[in-house]
């Protein structure tokens, strides 16, 4: 039977879909000095309101956390007043919304904040702070246990802002190089302790979060994004794969909302993962709700969802161009291209 994208889909018992479309996290840098969503943000989310699902652009849980200028926050009671409007404004137009919670890790940079950039070891990446590329990074901090604990407490408490703040769940950001994703790859992780040198001890912490975040708001609510694939301030390693043989199974265990791929184009196939794209490989260890995302069109989608590639497709930058694309692909009408300057500012 042939699947439409455009009809209701139900996420599990709590949370029924208008559609399978989803709007992807896309970071845009445009909350206020004091990281508070802004009108423009309410307005913009607002205007997608028709997608199954927003996902937030990704919302940094602690002041560590920051690796970008102006990325909104949700650790203050500016910032989760600031995000319940724009989740009052998503409801009134009958979306749903999860917000995406963040920390970078190692690509984070003492300019934004006050303290150590932390991440698994003391493993540095070249480059520097997207715009803002006179910040080069610097050489991190390795955790200690009790910093690991505290993040995953704040990664809980985060989870928690969110539901004052009106979202209708989560999505951990484990994926495209940052903290978790860190933790779940060999050149980013090199320690000796209970985090590190095993599939099993590297998959500590992603678990130990998402058991937090499911405690703080149920597993109804809570969704996680991965990318078992390094490809983004990352190097692959072949012995990765081995840690996301052991993840999938263990989050399957826990009956996540759904489990989204973190890829900018899903046509790219990785030597770590024997050749894979990022949603093969989910998709043969992780059998609940599966998100794809990653150069899709509205059709390519739709051919994926019914070869049950996956379940759900995540649009991001054709809905940087097109607010309305919901209307514009059940009509029929032709997208607005996006292009680069559509970044400069939320339409």
């Amino acid at each position: 039977m042939t699947t439409d994208l455009l009809s209701p889909f139900k996420l599990n018992d709590t949370l029924e879909l208008q559609n399978r479309v989803l709007m992807a996290p896309l970071t845009r840098c445009m909350a206020d000095d004091n990281l508070v969503p802004t009108q423009d943000m309410v307005e913009y989310y607002a205007r997608r309101a028709q997608t199954g699902l927003i996902i937030s652009e990704a919302t940094i849980i602690r002041p560590d956390a920051q690796g970008y200028p102006n990325t909104p926050g949700l650790f203050t009671s500016e910032q989760i007043q600031g995000w319940k409007k724009v989740t009052d404004a998503v409801h009134a137009n009958g979306g749903k919304m999860f917000a995406q919670l963040w920390h970078v890790g190692r690509v984070a940079h003492p300019h934004f904040f006050d303290g150590d950039v932390l991440a698994p070891s003391a493993i540095g990446v070249e480059g520097s702070v997207p715009r803002m590329r006179e910040l080069t990074y610097i050489t991190p901090k390795a955790a200690t246990t009790d910093d690991i604990k505290s993040l995953v407490a704040d990664f809980a408490k985060a989870a928690e802002n969110a539901m004052e703040a009106g979202f209708d769940g989560v999505e951990i950001h484990g994926a495209n190089g940052y903290l978790i994703d860190q933790f779940l790859h060999y050149e980013a992780n090199v320690r000796e302790d209970e985090y590190g040198q095993t599939p099993e001890n590297m998959s500590r912490f992603a678990l130990e979060v998402t058991d937090a975040v499911i405690a703080e708001v149920g597993n109804e609510r809570t969704a996680l994004r991965l990318t078992p694939g390094a490809y983004f301030n990352m190097s692959e390693d072949s012995r990765d794969k081995a840690v996301f043989d052991y993840l999938l199974p263990e989050l399957e265990k826990r009956d996540l909302a759904y489990l989204h791929g973190g890829i900018f184009d899903d046509s790219t196939r990785f030597d770590s993962l024997e050749g894979k794209t990022t949603s093969e490989f989910l998709r043969a260890g992780y059998k609940g709700t599966l998100v794809g995302v990653g150069s899709y069109s509205f059709e390519t989608a739709k051919e994926a969802i019914n070869d049950a590639k996956f379940d759900l497709i995540a649009i991001g930058r054709p809905l940087i161009a097109n607010p309305d694309y919901i209307s514009k692909v059940a009509n029929n009408e032709e997208l607005v291209a996006y292009n680069d300057e559509m970044l400069a500012k939320l339409i």
